[in-house]
């Protein structure tokens, strides 16, 4: 989780977050939590987001596009997924923005549990440095696509 631009930011990829917060070593990043949520709050997100970015043939135009943007509780954009070395790979990871009502659900209704990762970010980071790759990618967090049984990503595949 991380707050900018007015929006909590919800980072479901490991690797990712550590490219964010520079294994947790950048400025004001130096502690990383693992946010566990609900999966009835990610959807009720999913469901009630728009895409970050106006995708021609996703939205209707872009003035369509904005009034959503400006009116959805929660937001989607998809950046490069990050390899050990935090270096993008071709396929990108879901980040995922919360405003207004989404935070509050967020905070009052979805967390269920939150565990500070500070210790593993930093054990895993010695490794990669180390050049022992291997016994680092099998200290990370175990992460499967999403199985979105429910259609709740349709709409913000741009």
């Amino acid at each position: 989780m991380v707050r900018e631009h007015g929006l909590t930011w919800i980072k479901p990829s490991f690797l990712w977050m550590m490219y964010r917060c520079g294994w947790g070593a950048k400025a004001g990043q130096e502690t990383v939590l693992a946010v566990e949520i609900s999966r009835d709050g990610f959807e009720w997100a999913l469901r009630h987001a728009c895409l970050s970015s106006y995708v021609r043939g996703v939205h209707a135009d872009r003035a369509t596009w904005q009034r959503q943007l400006k009116h959805a509780p929660a937001r989607v954009q998809w950046d490069p997924e990050r390899d050990p070395h935090l270096q993008p790979l071709p396929y990108r990871s879901l980040q995922l923005g919360l405003s207004g009502e989404a935070v509050r659900r967020y905070a009052d209704e979805w967390t269920v549990a939150i565990r500070d990762v500070t210790p593993l970010a930093r054990e895993i980071h010695t490794l990669v440095s180390g050049g022992d790759l291997a016994s680092a990618t099998r200290l990370l967090p175990q992460e499967r696509p999403y199985p979105d049984q429910g259609d709740h990503l349709a709409h913000l595949m741009g």
